[in-house]
């Protein structure tokens, strides 16, 4: 009896995927040494010295170096300092590494600054670094120069590195322009973590990196490096065809991609702060400059039947079927963070329902 062969369609994604692995093999592509020269070539642009590729440590996203460097940094004793509202990821995985949390407040009334005197008070010979988000989630907020060399002066006052979290690097429309923390690698040992997820907004790609901004060597005489080192060894790394697109995305991104992404996120950020100001039980402290978040706190005094900022979304998603973030899951109880990294259009009818959700709940005069 014959046999009956059936040939299965093959995905188109897959068609796509052979595509770029061909390509790759074309160019030959054997060393990809190339991809960490690209990396510190464009981390270099915005520092006044320039990174080496041996700076720079590639990661399956920013969530992956957060990981590597926590559990680098893990001793016995030791504890980290954290900003609120912040992240709630370095928590998480401090708690993994067994690193004690500390929080320093970010200042609603000063531009979401931080409070570096509480920074010194937390501060003891176990602590091993602080991190800092700029741009910031979940705040929007955008360090100036200034702040920042204050940042760095206490760091090392403290004899602590920083971790500078810049995932959201260059996505800023306010007046501050985007700093990194890496211009005062002179000043204090800093740690950048990064990645191509959210300016180029690819966030499934999962490329991100760790880079030591350090011209001094302090990471390197200290072991973190060969720390480092050790802990990516033993670790997944970034899909190979990615890592082979690398220095086509940062060299050929044109400059129209990213001006159109920012114009989305500037007209977003002066809806949203204008609109909130017509609900009553709302109010934004900071005209959010950077990345694509706002930090705005619920007055409970003014709603009848709202408990807390949980009971506030839950009942919201509901009635509304809109989302948003309650604070405390980031720090700040009775506070929301909202995410408007949407089309205009769907923001103003997402803070239309919101007015009106409040008038519903409103407690009567």
């Amino acid at each position: 009896m014959n046999q009956i062969l059936t040939v299965q369609r093959v995905p188109p994604t897959i068609f796509v995927l052979l595509s770029i692995l061909l390509i790759l093999f074309r160019q030959k592509i054997e060393d990809f040494s190339t991809v960490f020269e690209a990396i510190a070539e464009y981390l270099s642009t915005d520092l006044p010295y320039k990174l080496s590729p041996d700076d720079v440590y590639l990661t399956v996203g920013c969530a992956q170096a957060i990981e590597v460097v926590l559990t680098v940094l893990a001793r016995p004793g030791a504890n980290i300092l954290l900003p609120r509202p912040g992240y709630p990821y370095y928590e998480a995985r401090a708690a993994f590494s067994h690193i004690e949390v500390r929080h320093f407040d970010l200042l609603p009334e000063n531009g979401w600054e931080v409070d570096l005197d509480a920074v010194e008070a937390l501060a003891d010979e176990n602590t091993v670094a602080m991190v800092i988000i700029n741009p910031g989630n979940p705040c929007g907020n955008v360090y100036s120069y200034q702040h920042l060399e204050k940042v760095a002066e206490t760091a090392k006052k403290l004899g602590i590195l920083v971790i500078a979290d810049e995932v959201y690097d260059h996505l800023t429309f306010g007046c501050n322009p985007f700093v990194p923390m890496g211009v005062f690698g002179e000043t204090v040992p800093v740690l950048t973590l990064g990645s191509i997820s959210k300016r180029w907004i690819v966030p499934g790609w999962r490329l991100g990196w760790l880079v030591t901004s350090d011209p001094n060597g302090i990471l390197k005489e200290t072991k973190i490096v060969d720390c480092i080192i050790g802990c990516l060894n033993i670790s997944s790394d970034p899909a190979t065809f990615i890592q082979g697109a690398i220095l086509q995305i940062l060299e050929k991104t044109k400059g129209d991609f990213f001006k159109k992404i920012i114009d989305i996120l500037r007209q977003d950020a002066d809806i949203i702060y204008q609109r909130i100001r017509e609900i009553g039980c709302i109010t934004c402290p900071h005209k959010p400059e950077g990345s694509m978040f706002v930090m705005v706190k619920l007055d409970l005094s003014l709603l009848e039947d709202i408990k807390d900022d949980m009971d506030f979304c839950f009942k919201l998603a509901k009635e509304e079927s809109v989302i948003v973030l309650p604070g405390v899951s980031v720090g700040l109880k009775n506070w929301l963070r909202i995410t408007f990294a949407i089309e205009p259009s769907s923001l103003e009818e997402a803070l239309e329902r919101i007015k009106s959700f409040c008038k519903r709940h409103a407690k009567k005069k």
